[in-house]
């Protein structure tokens, strides 16, 4: 979900890394994919058992709430990140969600060229934000597509989704919107304000951006990243991990964790808008306290 006044920009076309794996086009790495670059840092296997775990069940019912929201903004202030379990959305949706984006990015190449990104914009197949021809590069490609509000979508991009990805896709998109706004809400409680400032933030209705990554096997993945290290921009990103390899890594002391997703639960990232939000009103608070 994003905030109010955040806009996409261009990316510059570049090649599919799926089907240069598919096509056994590069048995080694491309230099323009090698990213000694970046210092990946040390990692801590032992804290991925306590990254926080959000019960929504819990948070919305009379006799818990207190409780959970206090969980939930000691999870957004310690960790910026939490695993959110009983959402309710079933387990065979979920299931059903996830082979279908399987199915779409396993389409032929003729039909996603179909659902290339345009070159001034970054809707669509491709790469995010590339802005120049000697740029280093992910070694995955997305498809990006904004969901919410429903006047948004681009007429020739989500009509042309396959059916009947389409369609649930549509469903995810909604049940994902109500989620967030219960959340946001359930923050508000916790830094003590009206969820109507909260909503300031955000458009009338919760701009929603869909991103869907996929990760292609790699000759030599010691020397690649799926995912440059980054902070969202926006105000909250739930994410649906599609296998349980744990390839998401979260910074915590200035050691990376990795996530093992629990089945079935979506891995919420308080996005910066909101982080700000957090400590606007944390410095607020403890000012007042003296």
């Amino acid at each position: 979900m994003e905030a109010k006044g955040e806009s996409q920009h261009s990316s510059i076309i570049v090649p599919s890394v799926q089907e240069m794996v598919k096509e056994k086009l590069t048995t080694t790495v491309p230099p323009r994919y090698v990213r000694s670059d970046l210092d990946k840092g040390d990692i801590d296997g032992d804290l991925r058992t306590k990254i926080p775990i959000i019960d929504m069940n819990l948070l919305c019912s009379l006799t818990s709430m207190d409780a959970e929201i206090h969980k939930l903004d000691l999870a957004c202030k310690d960790w910026g990140f939490f695993q959110l379990v009983n959402h309710g959305m079933e387990k065979g949706f979920l299931d059903k969600f996830k082979s279908e984006i399987q199915d779409f990015f396993n389409l032929p190449m003729e039909e996603k060229k179909k659902l290339w990104q345009q070159p001034s914009e970054i809707e669509g197949f491709g790469h995010a934000f590339v802005v120049s021809e000697e740029q280093k590069l992910d070694w995955s490609d997305l498809f990006l597509l904004v969901m919410q509000p429903v006047h948004l979508r681009k007429a020739h991009l989500f009509p042309k989704l396959p059916l009947p990805f389409r369609d649930i896709l549509d469903t995810y998109s909604a049940e994902v919107k109500g989620i967030a706004k219960i959340l946001l809400a359930k923050m508000a409680s916790a830094l003590m304000i009206k969820p109507q400032e909260i909503e300031k933030l955000f458009d009338d209705e919760l701009r929603q951006t869909m991103r869907m990554n996929y990760y292609p096997p790699c000759p030599d993945p010691d020397q690649v990243i799926g995912l440059i290290p980054h902070s969202d921009s926006t105000g909250l990103t739930i994410l649906l991990q599609v296998n349980e390899v744990e390839g998401l890594q979260i910074k915590k002391n200035g050691k990376w964790v990795p996530v093992k997703p629990l089945p079935n639960a979506f891995v919420v990232n308080i996005g910066d808008v909101l982080e700000v939000c957090y400590t606007c009103t944390n410095i607020f608070l403890d000012r007042a306290g003296h």
